[in-house]
């Protein structure tokens, strides 16, 4: 729509038949903007223009800049045309870096009242317009110089400029990147301005007098930034290595953690779900069930038809003792081990098992429950009632650090990974640490506690290493509902 003609033709509209005084009342008041918003309503409430999808897909080589950003951060990119615009919006995060923790809108135009394509947010929002789930990069793009804009954060304000080098005849069967120049600035940094002071304060050795002023000191900052982050680096390798997870699908999930999965900022977990294991089947053999929930086996055992704890409320010292030995305690813990205060690894044990609905205690007894007493024999039963209990908790983040915790662990993650990546995922979906709203949260909750056990802590001094594939099929048992 040409916005001059269309304006021309509202000026006479209201003109026509205008006294001498309305028309000088509406002259002041588009002189002064006092209806200013009748036109910008007219340029914003334009829907996109699209081409049909053409018959041959074709592909794009891309320039993808962020505006104002001096020196330039850019990526050159080879796309298939058959991109959807969420899948282009992936790839813009994953080949700038960014984490997918804020909203993004694409324009037709560089003014920010050009036409724009909605999301499913902004639909819920009660918005409307034309969804950008099932527009195609080649409805938008054709030829040489054709250009899509994409801002991200509305806070921070990033510009993105996607604009097209070259028509490739043959679409990429991947996308790749090709080139680029400079880091891409730490989320939340205050847009263009904090990411200059604060790429100014790094590049000058971390001189204090530079140091940005949102900052209390530099151990403030330098634990506020991402590791290791430098604004001039740049590997093309390492966006070639992100941009196939971003665009992977992730495996099915179900429940809280598909909610969690469609959230912003989801981005991270989406990879974890997105890795080959993560799509793995969830069989567990007999003999690996039986490895599995040996502890907890041991555990009822020691228990069996019930115990009388102490006045304090511990279990006795022959029960502790007789425990750990049989789960391996006494190979690698220092002290007797005799006594449930003094035995962590005891006491963890103890604690998961009631939190899975194995133990009960009443009336100064800690008793085998019914599922307990049932599936104490039966491994591949006490399996599948430690499955059907997960994730643990009630409160809001114990059971999301749970299902992080099933994610991470279903994906075949190695795990002396797991608390860092559990951490880095909690963080991304929103949660953070009561001491400032920088630092990632423990990754610790009894469900990581439950998987750590399965994997075999108690006899390995809690420092379990490596991919235990029975407890990745477990995982992926919970996440998939089954």
């Amino acid at each position: 729509m040409n916005q001059p003609s269309v304006v021309e033709a509202l000026v006479k509209q209201l003109l026509a038949g205008a006294t001498p005084e309305e028309g000088r009342a509406l002259l002041d008041g588009l002189l002064s903007g006092q209806v200013s918003s009748i036109f910008e309503k007219l340029h914003t409430d334009q829907a996109p223009t699209l081409r049909p999808p053409p018959a041959d897909v074709r592909g794009f080589r891309v320039r993808l800049d962020l505006l104002h950003a001096k020196p330039p951060v850019w990526r050159r990119l080879d796309l298939p045309g058959d991109l959807t615009l969420p899948q282009v919006h992936d790839v813009i995060q994953a080949a700038m870096g960014w984490t997918d923790s804020h909203l993004h809108r694409f324009r037709t135009g560089s003014d920010v009242r050009a036409p724009y394509f909605v999301t499913t947010f902004d639909i819920e929002e009660g918005e409307d317009g034309l969804l950008e789930d099932d527009v195609r990069l080649d409805q938008l793009l054709a030829g040489d110089g054709d250009s899509l804009w994409y801002e991200y954060d509305f806070g921070d304000g990033w510009e993105h400029l996607l604009k097209v080098e070259e028509v490739l005849d043959e679409p990429p069967a991947t996308v790749r990147c090709l080139a680029g120049r400079m880091a891409c600035p730490p989320e939340d940094c205050g847009g263009i301005g904090g990411f200059e002071e604060l790429a100014a304060w790094v590049r000058s050795g971390y001189d204090d007098t530079l140091l940005p002023e949102n900052f209390d000191d530099a151990a403030h900052a330098r634990e506020w930034a991402p590791m290791d982050w430098h604004p001039d680096h740049f590997d093309v390798d390492e966006v070639n290595s992100a941009l196939p997870l971003a665009l992977a699908e992730p495996g099915a999930v179900t429940g809280e953690l598909a909610h969690l999965l469609a959230q912003r900022g989801s981005q991270g977990l989406r990879e974890v779900l997105s890795r080959p294991l993560s799509h793995w089947p969830t069989d567990v053999s007999d003999d690996e069930a039986d490895r599995l929930t040996e502890t907890y086996r041991l555990l009822l055992e020691v228990v069996g038809d019930g115990v009388a704890l102490t006045s304090a409320g511990y279990l006795p010292p022959t029960a502790v003792e007789r425990f750990a030995v049989d789960a391996g305690v006494t190979g690698w813990w220092i002290g007797k081990a005799n006594r449930e205060d003094l035995t962590p690894p005891v006491a963890a044990a103890r604690e998961s098992a009631r939190a899975l609905g194995l133990v009960t205690v009443r009336k100064g007894r800690l008793n085998p429950s019914a599922a307990g007493a049932r599936a104490c024999q039966d491994p591949q039963a006490l399996l599948q009632h430690i499955v059907g209990r997960l994730p643990l908790g009630t409160k809001d983040f114990d059971r999301q650090s749970g299902w992080m915790a099933l994610a991470v662990a279903a994906s075949g993650a190695p795990a002396e990974d797991w608390h860092a990546m559990i951490s880095d995922l909690l963080f991304d979906i929103g949660w953070r640490t009561s001491r400032d709203s920088y630092s990632p949260p423990t990754a610790h909750s009894t469900t990581l506690t439950v998987l750590e056990t399965l994997a075999g802590a108690t006899r390995a001094g809690w420092r379990v290493t490596g991919t235990d594939l029975a407890v990745a099929a477990t995982s992926r048992r919970v996440i998939r509902g089954r």
